[in-house]
């Protein structure tokens, strides 16, 4: 029972359980289960009361719902490395930004370089541009204490750039009904959560309600309501250092086991659950499953490397405490896990289902190979304060 404990509390145990979660949905949506997975994914589940009730089916309140939930704990957590941690030196900040600029901005190269002669497949090429925040977090979670701790804090960052960039992408090219007045209640309430904290507010439950008016509002306009977990972490007040009682502290502590040991699982489970039908090697040789493969797999890593290693070189950002470009470059490979999202943006780019295998076995293959890569490379370094 103790070790059962000790797992349960260690990032190592939550990365454990999001990948067994993973690798279950994997199963099962290969298996005769596979229909009644989908149907229990694809039902309708109303919450709420009268004219305020929304109904989504159950896909949605997981990814929109319920991640939301996740990526305040990611706001909260960017916020106090900002504050307080290993982003307050505004080099080491800068880094994430200039990794993610390289990891969008390859893999899109990657797949165009591969699919220039094809128009059909050329829409393709956001695929591998975004990384998947949770299962990149849960992966490095695994091989943590083989890594310094700043560059879990830089992974963090450039995943949320990453996926800023990818939502703006969906908004460009594939949404076409964005709400301007959903748009506009939106930005009133965040400026009624950036008062809120100016005002130094310490109850949390101010911040807990606006902040649902909030992802209301972004879940209406039409863009990921994620964003708001985002905005609504970075809005709750800090305190001094060392503030244990600081309402971030206390929310971070408060949410940090739900998210580890219950929304990342279920996200999992729901998310991670791509059927195979369709498949043979021959897949593996088209070229819209090989942009999207190389773009993760290789596009990816290179462009987050090559950005970073420029940026520090000009003087304009700065590695992580205790890191080195050997420790780093396993993280940039991490980045190629693309995965949910990935498969987001490909159900967009390619509405008719026509290339639906070969973007699926692409984004799968790429981001697993990104994920063991990644792993084994961390795994044979022997700790981040002695890597050259």
């Amino acid at each position: 029972m103790r070790m059962i404990k000790t797992l349960l509390k260690s990032d190592a145990g939550a990365g454990a359980l999001l990948v067994l979660a993973a690798a279950i949905a994997m199963v099962v949506a290969n298996s005769p289960l596979a229909a009644a997975y989908e149907h229990l994914l694809e039902g309708d589940l109303r919450l709420g009361i009268g004219p305020l009730a929304l109904t989504k089916d159950v896909l949605h309140w997981i990814n929109d719902g319920l991640m939301a939930v996740f990526f305040m704990l990611v706001g909260l957590e960017i916020k106090r490395e900002l504050v307080e941690g290993e982003l307050s030196d505004r080099q080491r900040a800068a880094l994430p930004l200039f990794g993610a600029l390289g990891g969008m901005i390859a893999p899109a190269l990657v797949y165009l370089a591969i699919n220039s002669g094809d128009p059909a497949a050329a829409p393709g090429w956001p695929i591998p541009v975004a990384t998947d925040i949770a299962f990149a977090l849960g992966v490095l979670a695994l091989v943590r204490r083989h890594v310094a701790p700043g560059l879990r804090i830089f992974l963090l960052g450039l995943a949320i750039i990453d996926d800023l960039g990818a939502v703006i992408l969906i908004a460009l090219l594939f949404t076409s009904d964005i709400s301007g007045q959903a748009l506009t209640w939106a930005a009133a309430c965040v400026a009624v959560l950036v008062a809120l904290n100016r005002a130094g507010v310490r109850r949390l439950w101010p911040f807990m309600l606006v902040g649902f008016l909030l992802w209301l509002s972004v879940l209406k306009s039409g863009v990921h309501a994620t964003l708001a977990g985002v905005v609504i972490g970075l809005c709750v007040p800090l305190g001094r250092k060392g503030d244990a009682a600081a309402p971030l502290r206390r929310l971070e502590h408060t949410l940090h086991p739900w998210v580890a040991f219950a929304i990342m699982p279920v996200f999992a489970l729901a998310n991670a659950g791509a059927s195979l039908e369709g498949f043979g090697l021959g897949t593996l040789g088209e070229p819209v499953t090989l942009g999207i493969l190389l773009g993760l797999f290789v596009g990816k890593q290179v462009g987050v490397f090559v950005f970073c290693r420029a940026a520090v070189a000009l003087g304009l950002a700065q590695l992580p405490a205790g890191a080195t470009w050997r420790s780093l470059y396993g993280v940039a490979i991490i980045t190629g896990i693309g995965f949910t999202m990935s498969l987001f943006i490909g159900s967009l780019a390619f509405p008719d289902g026509g290339q639906d295998t070969a973007m699926r076995i692409g984004v799968l293959v790429g981001s697993l190979l990104s994920a063991v890569l990644g792993c084994l490379w961390l795994l044979a370094l022997r700790g981040p304060a002695q890597q050259k």
